[in-house]
Order: C-alpha cells, then sequence, then structure tokens
C-alpha cells in the first residue's frame, strides 16, 4: 500500500511585463507589523522627565503663531494654598491686570525656572510633601 503526501503548491508571482511594474515589484516592502504601545504610570513619569529636561523657549511670536501644544492635568493641592491662588487672582483684578489660574500657575513655573540650584531647591524644601490622587467616595 502506498500513502500518498499532500504537498502544497508553489505560488509563482506573476512576472512583470513592462519595467514600471518591474520597478513596483522590486521597490515593494513587506508588511509593516503593528504594535500597541501600553502607557504606564512609570513610563509616562520618565517621558515626562524627558520632556521637562528639554527646555523650550516659548516667545511671543510662538504662542501668536499656535504652534505650541497645549497638555492638560490635575492635581490635588492644599485648600489654603488654592485659596492663595484666589487672592492672587483679585490682587491681579485690582492691579487691573485680571489672570487665570494657569497663567498664575504658569507664572511661578517660569519663576522657579529661573532660579539657581540652591534657591530651587531651597523653596521645594518650604513646600510641606501631600498625599496625590483623587479622595475616596464616601458612602
Amino acid at each position: 500500500m502506498t500513502i500518498k503526501q499532500k504537498v502544497a503548491p508553489k505560488v509563482i508571482p506573476p512576472k512583470a511585463s513592462s519595467p514600471t511594474e518591474k520597478r513596483a515589484a522590486a521597490t515593494r516592502k513587506p508588511p509593516v507589523k503593528r504594535t500597541t504601545t501600553i502607557k504606564t504610570p512609570v513610563a509616562t513619569a520618565l517621558a515626562a522627565e524627558k520632556n521637562a529636561a528639554e527646555q523650550v523657549v516659548i516667545t511671543d511670536e510662538t504662542v501668536k503663531s499656535g504652534k505650541v501644544k497645549m497638555e492638560r492635568d490635575s492635581f490635588t493641592m492644599p485648600r489654603d494654598e488654592y485659596a492663595q491662588l484666589a487672592a492672587l487672582k483679585a490682587r491681579l483684578l485690582a492691579l487691573g491686570q485680571p489672570a487665570k489660574k494657569s497663567e498664575l500657575l504658569r507664572a511661578g513655573i517660569k519663576l522657579l525656572a529661573a532660579m539657581t540650584d540652591l534657591r530651587l531647591k531651597k523653596a521645594m524644601a518650604d513646600v510641606p510633601v501631600i498625599k496625590t490622587g483623587r479622595p475616596k467616595k464616601k458612602k
């Protein structure tokens, strides 16, 4: 008794007849495997540190042209410090220079960035460390 094995037929690509088809066949690339990137808190923090390390000079021209990418974020802060934001907004309004909370925070960041390392370290030592995150829901 003989056993016949099934063999898959060979697939022979059609030959290109014109020079254009020959060039197109030669330049075809294999399909690209798509991968997905999962953002973990550690990866996100590392990316944020990398972006913070690259200091970008923002001029009035870049703000007006709309080339600056915006970033949304949320954070937790003590109520008394949050109240200071309202007091600063009221002071600026009285001075004829109204400002938003985000503008106040950005101004503070500019001042911190302009400090020397020693003064920055001293300023950060004066800020108490707080527990971060959202408060637990009450039942």
